[in-house]
């Protein structure tokens, strides 16, 4: 009996012990480069990482980011990479290439595993072609001559372009067609005003050799200048919001802006020995518009005249602004717009110098509430660029649009700094595009 009651004893302790025991579930398949990754990877990365283009390496096939997986788990952790400055609790905006936490520990698990390849059979059905690109090309102006960089790593020129149109038009979609897509960095599209014009072509007389040297801007009126567009590597163009355009007079001329980086396109025992380039713009072109834009420049006009001192030694210099811009509207666009009215912003960027560590944008409500627009917490002056809201915002009359710009001026040796166009110089400019 006692025998009996043992072996009852231990088969209902087995029973207990195997229930009280959760299933263990199948370990997840590993991500594969055909499945997983290689959608993601084209996703966000395949626009620049080309053949020939301007990052050091393609990223078009298995074999490329095999060959390259180190480098891709330490730009993705790091955040390097892909480029999107934007901190993600600001605002969002079309065209946005940063990388979720998940899409990351995708990645980095693909690399830790081995980099998988996968079977082709398993990749999903391409995605349908990104949203973008002008709907209608109406004038393509080209640089004047070939141009071959004249400085390593980093070169800024530009190029003064005849503006083909007799009479006013509205440019309502730009795009940059780069001729030597290994050397252009970023396109800007400055528009020289018949009043501008002037001073422009003077400063492309003063310098030898095609265009001139323009590391912060095109050198006119201070950085105030309007943009008809901007262009950075993966870009393909676009119009601009529905039945909006920039308004162009006759007699304006086009300061396009090139930057140029030959830092490896270059041979290593000589870093000028690349291909010279000869860059393009596309424009669409209507005779109206049921909207007037404008992009404005936003910037405190007293520090134009010397008050945004950086002080030489200084780890953290902050200069801040805030203003009403419906309440000088009319002075801002020309006659265009009525003061104190709502303007309504379609999009952002931020123009700072190399000595910049963060920049921010934001509404302040008449009501003390804020709105941020744009916040770029860790800048880097060679990712710069405008950012389409995916909701455009309204500024009524009693708001201020806040400017925020943080900079290092510690570095041994240096000196103090303010506003200018040079390379020692600075700048703290919002940009935006829009409409009343």
């Amino acid at each position: 009996m006692h025998r009996m009651l043992g072996a009852s004893a231990l088969l209902a302790t087995v029973f207990l012990v195997s229930c009280s025991e959760e299933p263990k579930p199948a370990p997840a398949p590993a991500a594969s480069w055909h499945k997983d990754v290689g959608p993601l990877v084209q996703q966000k990365c395949g626009g620049c990482h080309v053949e020939g283009g301007i990052a050091p390496f393609a990223l078009q096939s298995y074999a490329d980011a095999a060959a390259h997986s180190d480098e891709i788990k330490a730009s993705v952790e790091s955040h390097h990479m892909p480029p999107w400055p934007p901190a993600e609790d600001c605002a969002q905006y079309q065209d946005d290439r940063s990388l979720t936490a998940e899409q990351v520990a995708l990645l980095t698990g693909w690399v830790d595993a081995g980099a998988p390849e996968g079977n082709p059979a398993d990749a999903p059905p391409a995605p349908p072609a990104p949203a973008g690109g002008l709907s209608r090309v109406d004038a393509t102006l080209t640089m004047p001559v070939d141009y071959t960089p004249q400085q390593s790593p980093d070169d800024y020129r530009c190029f003064l372009i005849d503006w083909p149109y007799a009479d006013t038009r509205y440019v309502t979609g730009f795009r940059a067609n780069p001729g030597n897509q290994a050397i252009v960095h970023h396109v800007i599209a400055y528009l020289a005003a018949p009043s501008q014009v002037a001073a422009a072509q003077a400063l492309d007389d003063a310098e030898p050799g095609p265009g001139y040297t323009c590391f912060g801007g095109p050198g006119l009126d201070g950085g105030r200048v309007a943009w008809l567009g901007s262009w950075a590597p993966g870009s393909a163009g676009d119009d601009y919001p529905a039945a909006t355009g920039l308004r162009v007079a006759a007699g304006s001329k086009l300061v396009l802006q090139v930057h140029y980086n030959t830092g490896h396109a270059a041979d290593h025992d000589h870093p000028l020995a690349v291909s010279p380039d000869r860059t393009s713009v596309s424009f669409k072109v209507d005779t109206s518009v049921e909207k007037v834009a404008f992009v404005q420049p936003w910037t405190n006009p007293q520090w134009l005249k010397g008050s945004m001192n950086i002080p030489a030694g200084e780890a953290d210099v902050v200069h801040a602004w805030a203003f009403d811009p419906t309440s000088v509207a009319d002075s801002l666009s020309g006659g265009l717009y009525k003061k104190n009215e709502p303007l309504t912003v379609h999009s952002v960027g931020l123009h700072m110098h190399t000595l910049g560590t963060s920049t921010r944008l934001e509404i302040q409500r008449r009501s003390g509430a804020r709105e941020c627009l744009l916040d770029i917490p860790e800048w880097d002056f060679h990712w710069q660029g405008g950012y389409m809201l995916t909701q455009t915002r309204v500024v009524n009359p009693g708001d201020s649009i806040r400017l925020e710009c943080h900079w290092d001026n510690s570095a041994p040796g240096a000196a103090d700094v303010n506003w200018g166009e040079g390379t020692g110089d600075e700048m703290c400019l919002g940009i935006f595009y829009m409409t009343q």
